[in-house]
């Protein structure tokens, strides 16, 4: 592209995206626009999100309900442990197979959807993993001699809890995206009390809508965004989160450009800043990286000139404020990792994708220790800054041995 925004019937569609869908969701959901917003990246994206939060907090209905506004075949499945092949991908056709060719009949189900759901994912089997990370991953079905491209432009998966088998980390590995999705705070709740009583009311399907052909154009131009303007900028934060021990592979890192892209266009933006960057906040494994990725993030942001602040996307204008709690948290789990008598054996470097303990560990420190200076609570900005002290004190030592 030799201009600086798409074209106009890309325009177009990336209108319809944002008046059609986001910002009805924002005004049925209160306090949920940062996951509308991520879900509008990973569906221009084509990458997949995973929600993570307590029950009862709309994760259901907010995908449902975007997927309401999307004119393409839906799919989702409450996993169990006990869930089978059958009941994600189709079973066998009876008819064929009395032929003797094992074909599935996927009809309604998850091969021909365009927008997939997974609640509970990480219920998931052996039995139905492997055909799930395919499909996760390279939007293929494979069963048997069986194999189709899948058409989804996106996968959604939801859990209250964090992967604790090993084997259920290559799953989660699959979602690009992370976010939490809690309660909102008491400030809002005469709000969303009176959001959720008119949406009992609303029981025809919405007006607004997007066609699928529309989306598949808007993802077919996320490749051409360009992201030179940014590019040092994002391998400095990359850098500095592999420093900081949060595990970013190659691969990782590259899929990673494609939402910093997505976030461009849905600017109606053929050209990526610095404030695309927001996306970075959401690659964490684990809660207590969010707030040492919430220092990256802003310390990217405050490259931004007024003119990349002009045209970016409303999740980078609304930065958080750092989250005592949260802080704390981190510096816990840091503490526990020091007060260890000695490192494992098999972590001291070995992985090129994240830097060495002890190394890791100060990047951490020095991220939370920066962070916590932005806590606006005097009595727990102090707490936070003494507990860094004395983890600092013990860093020392531990290296001094």
């Amino acid at each position: 592209m030799q201009n600086n925004s798409p074209s106009d019937l890309a325009l177009e569609h990336v209108r319809q995206l944002n008046e059609n869908v986001i910002v009805p969701l924002k005004q049925s959901f209160v306090g949920k626009d940062e996951i509308i917003d991520l879900l509008a990246v990973a569906l221009v994206a084509r990458e997949n999100l995973f929600l993570l939060g307590p029950p009862g907090t709309a994760k259901s209905a907010l995908v449902r309900s975007i997927a309401s506004r999307i004119d393409g075949r839906f799919f989702d499945y409450l996993l169990t442990k006990f869930t089978e092949p059958n009941e994600l991908f189709g079973p066998f056709d009876i008819r064929k197979l009395r032929e003797g060719d094992l074909v599935t009949n996927t009809e309604g189900m998850l091969p021909e959807a365009d927008f997939v759901f997974l609640d509970e994912l990480l219920n998931a089997n052996s039995s139905i993993l492997n055909s799930l990370l395919m499909a996760l991953n390279e939007r293929v079905f494979r069963r048997g001699r069986e194999t189709r491209p899948l058409p989804a432009l996106m996968f959604v998966g939801a859990s209250n809890r964090l992967p604790e088998e090993e084997s259920l980390n290559a799953l989660f590995d699959r979602f690009l995206l992370r976010v939490r999705c809690d309660n909102v705070v008491d400030s809002q709740l005469p709000s969303v009390l009176q959001a959720g009583w008119a949406m009992q009311e609303v029981t025809d399907k919405p007006v607004g809508s997007v066609s699928i052909e529309g989306l598949r154009q808007i993802q077919s131009l996320v490749a051409s965004v360009d992201l030179a303007p940014v590019m040092s900028s994002y391998i400095s934060a990359i850098t500095r989160m592999r420093r900081a021990g949060i595990a970013v592979s190659d691969r990782r890192a590259v899929k990673l450009q494609r939402p910093i892209a997505a976030s461009a266009l849905l600017c109606s933006r053929s050209t990526a800043n610095v404030t695309d960057l927001w996306i970075l906040r959401h690659c964490w494994d684990v809660e207590e990286q969010r707030e040492v990725l919430a220092s990256i993030v802003e310390s990217s942001m405050q490259q931004a000139t007024p003119d990349d602040k002009a045209v970016s996307h409303p999740q980078s204008q609304g930065n958080e404020p750092p989250n005592a709690e949260e802080i704390a948290a981190a510096l816990d789990r840091i503490l526990k990792l020091v007060n260890r008598e000695s490192l494992p054996a098999d972590s001291q470097g070995t992985d090129n994708t994240i830097a060495p303990p002890s190394i890791a560990l100060r990047d951490q420190l020095a991220e939370l220790t920066t962070r916590s200076q932005w806590i606006s609570n005097e009595t727990q900005r102090s707490y936070l800054q003494a507990k860094c002290q004395t983890l600092w004190d013990l860093l020392k030592q531990l290296e001094g041995k």
